[in-house]
């Protein structure tokens, strides 16, 4: 393998490994958080306020990312933009979650499937910062 081959390939595990670090962080803002809403009696039901419930998970994933995002460095605007591919899904699914096309658990399931290729595009925008 040439020099710069092993370099592009070495690169690219980098921006793997940190796709796979934004993934955790999410995920674990979401659970402390959510146990820590939960401690305290801020939980409510997802079945009966979805959009809420949607918003509040979509605030904890970005916390955990925010939070692990700035302690590697990268600049507020990045951040923002990963923590933009949470909410992001709400924008085409609150609407048929009104109109009755789907139910909460439908926007849930597909808001979650969203939020991957969201984060991975936000990222490849800034693909130098990840490598």
């Amino acid at each position: 393998m040439t020099q710069t081959a092993t370099r592009a390939h070495s690169g690219w595990l980098r921006f793997t490994l940190h796709y796979i670090e934004m993934i955790v962080a999410m995920f674990v803002g979401m659970f402390a958080l959510g146990s820590l809403q939960s401690a305290v009696g801020l939980a409510f039901s997802h079945a009966q306020y979805p959009e809420l419930g949607y918003l509040v998970m979509a605030f904890n994933m970005s916390v955990g990312m925010a939070v692990w995002m700035r302690f590697r460095g990268h600049a507020w605007r990045h951040t923002l933009e990963m923590c933009a591919a949470m909410f992001a899904p709400a924008v085409p699914l609150f609407p048929l979650l009104w109109l009755g096309v789907i139910d909460g658990g439908a926007l849930m399931a597909l808001a979650h499937l969203a939020m991957f290729p969201l984060m991975l595009g936000a990222m490849l925008l800034r693909h130098s910062e990840h490598i």
